[in-house]
């Protein structure tokens, strides 16, 4: 009788010592669409890059430095860029062409006030100045279906500032709060949370208009010990994909997914997010499919 384990295990050996038994990537090149050079993107880029040239004995992936989930999907889409790490909610605007690795990490919306502000709620940033991203990012992206569900687009003044920029100003008082999607907790904030003093804003009455703009908005809760807080947030959770076109061949899909997972210490030392990657959630892309060869790599697990 045939124990399935055993031949499995028999064949990994085989594999392992019998050249050309794994896929021939000689001549594969990646080309990464990160993010901003020191974001979260970008520092999984880079800790990607090396493992995967490791890994896959291919030439070291090009990182390119991006706007963000929107630079990077239409990078994708034009065959500028291979690979890219993308928010959830700009992969379900712009799915064409597009296929999933893994889900990586989530991010978490914060609504940026100084403590001693008088605004108390996401409405009351009619009229006042308020930091929503960097242009073409994936915070400018969500900031504008925050407002647009909020009733307010138009109706405050909008800057387009990155979190570097938007959290000085802030604490200067230039503009009067911050919109940002980020790991919890992000380091910068916790930081000003200690020498300014800031406060973030629940979006419990904005949570169901949000999410019937897209299936990937959900609820979470942002606990009283990211930024010792006066009592718990509830706020948006918005996962982020790894993203290929639909065109790559599955045998690179494949490798490169195994990989991901192979890197996980390393990733994690390049980035806290990286904590939350694991197979099981990794599935979970919808609405943007699998990739084939990510599909079979996922099944792999099973046998």
């Amino acid at each position: 009788m045939r124990r399935p384990g055993v031949l499995a295990a028999v064949i990994a050996v085989v594999c392992a010592l019998v050249a050309g038994c794994g896929p021939d990537l000689s001549g594969t090149k990646v080309r990464i669409a990160a993010g901003l050079n020191g974001g979260v993107y970008d520092k999984l880029a880079e800790a990607l890059a090396d493992a995967w040239a490791a890994q896959l004995d291919i030439e070291r992936p090009v990182i390119q430095e991006t706007h963000g989930s929107p630079d990077n999907v239409d990078r994708v889409r034009a065959g500028k860029a291979d690979v890219a790490f993308v928010a959830a909610d700009v992969a379900a605007d712009k799915n064409a062409g597009l296929a999933a690795l893994a889900r990586v990490h989530d991010d978490y919306l914060h609504v940026i006030v100084r403590a001693d502000s008088s605004i108390k709620s996401f409405a009351q940033l009619r009229g006042h100045k308020v930091a929503i991203g960097s242009p073409d990012s994936g915070v400018e992206f969500l900031s504008k279906q925050l407002l647009k569900a909020s009733g307010l687009t138009g109706a405050i003044d909008r800057r387009n500032l990155g979190l570097p920029e938007a959290l000085p100003a802030l604490e200067n008082r230039q503009i009067d709060a911050v919109i940002w999607s980020g790991g919890l907790p992000t380091p910068s904030i916790t930081e000003k949370v200690h020498t300014v003093g800031l406060r973030l804003l629940d979006i419990t009455d904005l949570a169901d208009a949000l999410r019937a703009t897209s299936p990937v908005y959900r609820t979470a809760t942002i606990p009283v010990t990211a930024y010792n807080l006066p009592s718990p947030v509830t706020t948006l959770v918005l996962p982020n994909f790894l993203v290929v076109p639909t065109s790559m061949r599955d045998d690179v899909a494949e490798a490169l997914v195994r990989g991901l997972f192979d890197a996980r210490d390393q990733l994690v030392e390049a980035a806290g997010a990286a904590l939350s990657i694991d197979v099981h959630p990794a599935i979970e892309t919808a609405p943007l499919p699998l990739h084939p060869g990510a599909l079979r790599y996922f099944r792999s697990l099973k046998d």
